[in-house]
């Protein structure tokens, strides 16, 4: 007699979570409160586990590669200690901005959706341009959106790819798992630069583009399928973020600036509202000054 091999449920549990573990998450949707509040959500504590790297706990909680650097110095990125405690940068001040639309602020490599229908922020890691290719600045639109888009490189690409590797890129790369646009693709305006997927998963929270801006595959699917066209776009260079919070707490983010943006850490002291926001307390300049001088993108309490 036969006897069906039925599958046990615990096998079945198993499975469930190593599938969620080895998926990235989609976007952290944060409750926005009141107009004046500007902090949202909250740091949390991951303990180091036998094969954990860096760039596998940024896909699995869906922070960026370089913040999870940041705020994490101390650690070796690809040989981490087991039991080791990893700070999850998962706390932030919204940036100075209309809270309307998709909003992109370059230093901390995280794009804003801001729910038109409800009162929430989607906040997703991004790929950025690297340097001497920074994405642009820009106030536009979502112009465009392609699903399978076709990738072909641009005059500018194919002459740095042969001046590095001697031969020229492929005139265009039909979808599929070499399409570096990944499966979905968003333009802005009618410009050459897109909101787009990835064949890759290095590279997410990280400059590494030529000044597109990359998403995780499930990101930008998220992305395309919710956001309308013609939705306000606007791509930013706030390095420093300050807030009064309940009109009490000081708190202040700072990340590494763009030097290529016309900003330097210089800049970042000379700022006049941040010099009109710490004031002349010599203890909170104080507390600053190791922030300024190595940018750990967490939000920090100004106390005396």
């Amino acid at each position: 007699m036969m006897v069906k091999n039925k599958k046990s449920p615990y096998i079945s549990l198993s499975l469930t979570i190593l599938l969620l573990f080895t998926q990235p998450l989609m976007a952290t949707v944060y409750d926005l409160g009141s107009v004046n509040k500007r902090l949202i959500g909250k740091n949390t504590m991951h303990t180091v586990v036998k094969g954990d790297y860096f760039q596998q706990l940024a896909e699995q909680y869906n922070v960026g590669f370089l913040a999870l650097l940041a705020a994490n110095p101390q650690h070796d990125p690809f040989l981490l200690k087991i039991g080791a405690q990893l700070v999850i940068p998962s706390e932030m001040l919204l940036p100075f901005i209309t809270r309307q639309g998709i909003v992109i602020n370059l230093p901390e490599l995280r794009l804003y959706y801001f729910s038109p229908q409800e009162n929430k922020v989607h906040v997703f890691p991004v790929g950025i341009g690297r340097q001497g290719l920074s994405t642009p600045l820009t106030s536009t639109v979502i112009g465009e959106k392609r699903k399978d888009p076709i990738w072909r490189p641009t005059q500018a690409m194919q002459e740095r790819h042969f001046a590095e590797h001697g031969k020229y890129l492929a005139k265009e790369v039909p979808a599929g798992p070499n399409n570096p646009f990944g499966k979905y693709a968003l333009r802005l305006g009618t410009s050459e630069y897109l909101i787009h997927g990835s064949n890759q998963r290095f590279g997410i929270g990280m400059r590494a583009s030529s000044g597109c801006i990359r998403m995780y595959d499930d990101d930008i699917k998220w992305l395309f399928d919710n956001v309308p066209l013609n939705t306000k776009v606007r791509v930013i260079n706030q390095p420093v973020k300050m807030s009064y919070e309940n009109g009490e707490k000081q708190l202040i983010e700072i990340h590494q600036p763009l030097t290529d943006l016309d900003v330097t850490k210089n800049n970042v002291i000379l700022t006049k509202a941040m010099h009109r926001f710490v004031g002349s307390t010599r203890e909170y300049w104080q507390q600053l000054l190791p922030i300024i001088e190595k940018p750990h993108g967490l939000v920090v309490e100004l106390a005396k």
